[in-house]
């Protein structure tokens, strides 16, 4: 973690249960909502995930909700975990990146994935076997995009003739990149592209060799920040909480049981898989097992849910504000204090 100030946030997918009594107008209108009020509690970003074609809803363009959410706050920042980058046009993602990072004054960022279902490869009408290609390429197409100059490109998969991304960035260089990485590969390719990475899976396979290969390609780790996904729920009546809490997550991991099956990719198998199972408990029990185990693998950004499937703004306006104004804190004053 370094030097790094530690950051939280929420982060929200839309996935909405059939019996959740809400339809997507509300749910979206309840996030939006959420949002403002976090950001005045000092809440320090929200991120979005990424799929499509699922029958319950999940998000598939965030750039939207995050235009809508930006209109109406000043501070929180706007990433995502992750954008999947073989279903974008990079030349039109730069552009809408721009746009945002002007409504939003420069609070922006970026976090890519190459995407894993062959259900959303079939629907875009090209094979899985071309999402390197297209990530590494989509991902050369913004680095040049995000230096504010004019440009030509020419790969496999695009093509792009003397263009220059207007408007210009509010941040100079462009959003900052975040890369998923679940083995080695996506280690070296976030090394590589000098990426902030979002790890899932074995320490090893990420972590490990994300830093390896910094120093292979002498870049600093210094700067690098570590996000990760993991829901933490504070209460102090788990008895009253749990059963619905259990079923939301099990209605948002069933998902990702069939894209397992679905992609003969299980990334949170091997050994020393870094946890993202939600915590339950009061501030002390939630303050105490987020920084040990942020401590433990030098997670500088960790977000948690917004809206768990099936839950209401309104029901989720304690744990959070808890989250927010009690635990946040304790957890930022206890690394600060003792980093390792």
């Amino acid at each position: 973690m370094g030097n790094l100030e530690p950051r939280f946030g929420v982060v929200y997918d839309y996935r909405n249960p059939p019996d959740s009594g809400l339809d997507h107008p509300s749910l979206y209108a309840q996030s939006i909502e959420q949002v403002e009020w976090l950001d005045g509690l000092g809440l320090d970003h929200v991120w979005f995930t990424e799929h499509h074609f699922v029958d319950d809803g999940y998000l598939p363009a965030w750039i939207p909700v995050a235009a809508a959410m930006a209109a109406r706050s000043k501070n929180i920042r706007f990433s995502t975990d992750v954008t999947l980058l073989p279903f974008q046009n990079p030349l039109r993602l730069a552009e809408d990146l721009a746009v945002l990072d002007n409504i939003s004054n420069g609070r922006v960022e970026l976090g890519v994935g190459m995407g894993y279902a062959p259900s959303e490869f079939e629907a875009f009408g090209f094979p899985r076997s071309q999402r390197l290609s297209r990530t590494e390429e989509c991902m050369e197409i913004l680095t040049r995009c995000f230096t504010g100059e004019r440009f030509s490109f020419e790969g496999k998969r695009y093509k792009v003739g003397n263009a220059k991304i207007t408007p210009g960035y509010v941040q100079e260089g462009g959003p900052p990149v975040w890369m998923a990485v679940t083995q080695e590969p996506s280690a070296e390719r976030a090394a590589r592209f000098n990426t902030h990475i979002l790890p899932q899976g074995p320490r090893a396979e990420t972590l490990g060799n994300y830093y390896s290969y910094l120093d292979k390609y002498d870049h600093s780790a210094s700067d690098k920040r570590v996000g990760i996904i993991r829901g933490c729920f504070v209460t102090n009546d788990i008895e009253r909480d749990l059963e619905k809490l259990t079923k939301a997550e099990e209605f948002r991991w069933k998902y990702y049981e069939n894209l397992i099956v679905e992609s003969k990719q299980n990334i949170w198998a091997g050994e020393d898989v870094m946890p993202q199972d939600t915590i339950i408990g009061d501030v002390d029990t939630c303050v105490e097992t987020l920084t040990n185990y942020m401590r433990q693998y030098g997670i500088t950004d960790l977000v948690t849910w917004g809206l768990c499937p099936g839950y209401t703004a309104e029901e989720m306006a304690e744990p959070l504000e808890a989250f927010t104004t009690q635990v946040v804190p304790a957890v930022k004053k206890a690394l600060a204090d003792n980093p390792t």
